[in-house]
């Protein structure tokens, strides 16, 4: 009978450490449910996980972006799950009302959030490699390194460079590599080039590089899209004529002085290839960066026969435009006298 109440007692032990384990259980479940859900209530943050970091840092920059204790909860639960740096390398966005386990899973998974890379008025390989890379893993240097070993076996010199870009808002990944943002580029711009647009460059006696070389000179000689046409046409004329170009926007390049507002005598015989005053024919490559629109003005441009071109006096930002030497020096003596008395030097 000792025996049996024993026997009963024990079990009664074990029901009742039982039903601790598993209340234990369930307030740890609830606890991680609760662990797990906590919503991140920040503004839009974006968490970056470098290859090169260490656990540490990576944890440290978590903390930093998403705050103490939601970051530091994510670091965790990523670890638990066995998160590894080399896997997870990569940029996330980060929005509020993301919880634990969401920004735990995007990072986890590799679930990068694509960024933005948005270049325009760039006038420079410099300029670009700086905008390009803002928001890239990889630095200014690289992407001019990748410029040199993919366009020079393209069989484009380093002064056509800047023709395979266009101005525009692209998307990648933070981890894309230097060489395939170069690659991507480089595909707009032969989808861009078609059979009908190179048989117009054609008609012109152009390459498509020295349509680009035409297009930035444009753009730097009017901000006036309805205009850029009736430039454009004017150049191809001088071109036709065997003419110098005698394009203001070149000496400022040579010069590498964008600030300028007035081109006088002493900046016309800086000794560069790319100042059109002192040497015939084109510039060996653009002086800026063309919109896709602009070369489409070049090839497009319609019939006239202005040689001649002089910003108005009236500062609208239009030109006026001359068949004949004698009426462009009227037009040209009309706006430096305006320059002198708005004392512009």
């Amino acid at each position: 009978m000792k025996f049996i109440i024993k026997k009963l007692n024990l079990k009664k032990r074990w029901w009742i450490i039982a039903i601790a384990l598993l209340g234990l259980i369930f307030i740890l479940l609830i606890y991680g449910i609760v662990y797990i859900s906590k919503k991140y209530v920040g503004e839009e943050q974006w968490v970056y996980v470098d290859r090169d970091y260490n656990e540490a840092e990576f944890r440290d920059s978590l903390i930093n972006r998403l705050g103490q204790p939601f970051g530091e909860k994510v670091y965790d639960l990523w670890n638990i799950m066995g998160g590894e740096l080399s896997s997870s390398c990569g940029a996330y966005k980060i929005d509020s009302g993301l919880s634990v386990i969401d920004v735990c899973h995007k990072i986890l998974n590799n679930h990068q959030t694509p960024v933005k890379v948005v270049f325009n008025n760039v006038r420079t390989m410099e300029q670009l490699a700086k905008k390009v890379s803002k928001n890239m893993r990889f630095n200014d240097v690289d992407f001019l390194r990748a410029c040199d070993s993919i366009l020079l076996s393209e069989g484009f010199v380093k002064e056509e460079f800047p023709v395979i870009f266009f101005p525009d808002s692209y998307e990648f990944y933070w981890t894309t590599s230097a060489e395939s943002v170069v690659k991507k580029m480089l595909a707009h711009y032969c989808n861009y080039w078609s059979a009908d647009r190179r048989e117009k460059a054609k008609s012109m006696e152009l390459s498509p590089a020295e349509v680009s070389v035409v297009a930035s000179i444009v753009e730097e000689e009017t901000n006036k899209k309805d205009e850029r046409p009736l430039v454009a046409r004017l150049y191809l004329n001088r071109i036709k004529q065997g003419m110098k170009l005698q394009a203001d926007p070149t000496v400022k390049f040579a010069l590498g002085d964008f600030s300028l507002r007035r081109i006088t005598l002493k900046h016309l015989y800086v000794e560069s290839p790319y100042n059109t005053y002192i040497n015939k024919g084109l510039p060996p490559g653009p002086i800026r960066i063309v919109n896709k629109a602009t070369l489409d003005d070049v090839l497009n441009a319609p019939e006239h026969k202005y040689i001649y071109m002089c910003a108005k006096e009236d500062f609208s930002g239009y030109h006026n435009f001359a068949e004949d030497y004698a009426t462009h020096r009227s037009n040209a003596r009309r706006y430096q006298a305006e320059l002198n008395r708005r004392n512009i030097k």
